[in-house]
């Protein structure tokens, strides 16, 4: 569940803090007064990508954070992707953006903008004021049954997607294989050189660590025998022994002179051995000119390689074994093409199966999902509405299957079904859009809904139902709704008022949360308009209890309409 959305600097919200409860959340406000920036908040935190002059004028940065309280039922998924909430349970989500870049971070832990995705996708689900044009996209229409079943076939997809690619391999060499024999003939010839190149070489692991740095002893030859030299006359002093002799005639007057004679000791010794380690590496050293312009020659030879063929020897020895590899195809073509073909065949047969083993569950599953899309319909208004899924099938395979399905829908009694966009109007498919978020959010348990201004073409009755199912989907999810319907905005548990405001010559969006009197002023603005009679501030709370009722009994229902066990808000 979220629990609070803190937003800095964002476009004209210069601070807001929103402490949310469970139920049903409700943002109502003027038009223009910041609603969906306080929407785009929290898509910015949620990883959509950032427009830097969404920063405040004047301000350094803009900054979004959200915290979550994490059920027991996430902790597993979220582990699953190195996830895990602090002692409380709660899950911090942060966003900063800056002119030049943003961060964003999990728990502290600076993440990428896709892991973040991932992460909240299992958190929660944002329906925008205009994501019900995608129904009118077929390809939308498999994506929501996916993710109606993806319990059933998630290893069924895997299983496809793994022998879709190796399918197009397998189809890509049948392709490279109808070339002709000269072709061939010529494509043989240069493996031959290759391998020859690199099979000649004889390169060693390790062999160009060793001669750089035989390289760079070789070609400083000249500096290193001069500093030795200068060294070895250095130590070769005997002025440390004098020292020591001087020391040692006068040690029998005064005992505290001992530790000097001592130290002095010791350094004498010191630097003999160092004078001798010198002489001898002077005398053993050879700073061959023919030695260095051999490792030069080598190391170009291998530099070449690497450049050719990869970073490394053993990227280099890769290289070969795939160059062995395919000429030994090229030099038993007849063999390798039947082998191959052989192959695609089996693979093809393999994918086929599978793809109809996926194909079958889909349409079974499409015929539950459907169902309780048509009830989930039914009690949004549509009357007498039919509701079903048509499959066909692509000329071709895909990662997904060779499934292409489309929602049809029949609004009226007589009507054949028809594709969405043939049959429904806006507001239409904002309600089908918001009964399938009610049908996947009780499959894929999303703890949050936010559906922005979800009311967008309806009113009277059709608004009232829409409102109960709110308050339904309300009963097992955490729903925030931005709305301007007073139908929608009685059935509050909380109730936010967006409003925008000018201070010392700079507007500012703030966020407040309303009490229960409040509430009833704010159902009387959107009900009354301008003016606010005694009559309409006595609608206002009239609609309120009656709301209440209504919420009582929708949830009611629910709680009698859902499976045994159950658990209720």
């Amino acid at each position: 569940m979220l629990l609070e959305l803190q937003v800095r600097n964002l476009a004209l919200i210069e601070q807001a803090d929103m402490e949310f409860g469970e139920g049903l959340n409700i943002l109502t406000g003027e038009t223009g007064a910041g609603k969906s920036i306080l929407i785009g908040s929290v898509n910015l935190a949620l990883g959509q990508k950032a427009q830097k002059d969404m920063i405040r004028s004047g301000a350094e940065y803009a900054y979004v954070e959200l915290i979550f309280s994490v059920e027991e039922e996430k902790l597993a998924a979220l582990a699953a992707l190195d996830v895990r909430p602090d002692e409380d349970g709660l899950l911090i989500i942060s966003r900063k953006l800056m002119p030049t870049r943003s961060v964003s971070r999990i728990n502290d832990e600076t993440v990428t903008v896709a892991r973040l995705r991932t992460v909240t996708g299992l958190l929660i689900d944002i329906h925008g004021q205009h994501e019900h044009q995608s129904l009118l996209h077929a390809s939308k229409h498999l994506e929501i049954l996916d993710t109606y079943v993806k319990n059933q076939t998630e290893a069924l997809k895997k299983e496809t997607a793994e022998l879709f690619g190796r399918y197009q391999t397998l189809k890509a060499r049948l392709a490279e294989s109808d070339t002709d024999q000269e072709s061939r003939r010529r494509e043989a010839d240069f493996l031959r050189f290759e391998i020859e190149e690199i099979e000649g070489a004889g390169l060693k692991d390790g062999e160009e660590e060793e001669l750089t740095r035989q390289y760079r002893k070789l070609a400083n030859g000249r500096r290193i025998l001069e500093c030795l030299s200068e060294t070895s006359e250095a130590v070769d002093s005997d002025g440390v022994g004098r020292a020591l002799r001087c020391v040692s005639e006068v040690v029998e007057y005064d005992d505290n002179l001992k530790p000097i004679r001592d130290q002095l000791y010791d350094a004498e010794a010191l630097l003999n051995d160092i004078h001798h380690a010198v002489r001898l590496y002077l005398d053993q050293v050879e700073f061959d000119e023919e030695e260095l312009a051999w490792i030069e020659l080598r190391l170009d030879v291998i530099h070449g390689l690497q450049a050719k063929y990869g970073n490394s020897v053993v990227r280099i020895h890769q290289a070969l074994a795939e160059r062995k590899a395919r000429l030994d195809e090229l030099e038993h073509f007849d063999e390798y093409r039947k082998r191959t073909e052989q192959e695609f065949q089996a693979v093809t047969e393999r994918l086929e199966t599978v793809c109809q083993k996926l194909s079958g569950e889909r349409k079974t599953a499409a015929k539950a999902l459907t169902e309780r899309i048509r009830i989930a319909l039914r009690d949004l208004n549509f009357l007498d509405v039919r509701f079903s899924m048509e499959f066909g099938r692509l000329p071709h395979y895909t990662a997904a299957g060779f499934d292409e399905a489309e929602f049809r829908i029949s609004t009226n009694p007589g009507e054949p079904e028809r594709s969405l966009g043939m049959v429904a109007s806006g507001g239409e498919l904002s309600r089908i859009m918001l009964a399938i978020k009610t049908v996947l959010a009780d499959s894929d348990e999303i703890p949050t809904l936010i559906f922005d201004e979800i009311d967008t073409g309806i009113s009277g009755r059709t608004a009232q139902k829409v409102s109960e199912q709110l308050a339904i989907l309300s009963r097992s999810h955490q729903v925030l709704c931005i709305t301007h319907l007073p139908q929608i905005a009685s059935m509050a548990d909380c109730h936010f008022e967006i409003a925008k405001s000018v201070s010392s010559g700079k507007t500012k969006t703030g966020i407040q949360q309303l009490s229960e009197d409040e509430i009833v002023a704010e159902l009387a603005r959107l009900l009354g308009g301008a003016e606010i009679t005694d009559t309409v501030m006595k609608n206002a709370g009239e609609m309120r209890r009656l709301a209440a009722v209504a919420k009582a009994q929708a949830r009611k229902k629910a709680a009698a309409d859902a499976p045994f066990g159950e658990s209720n808000r």
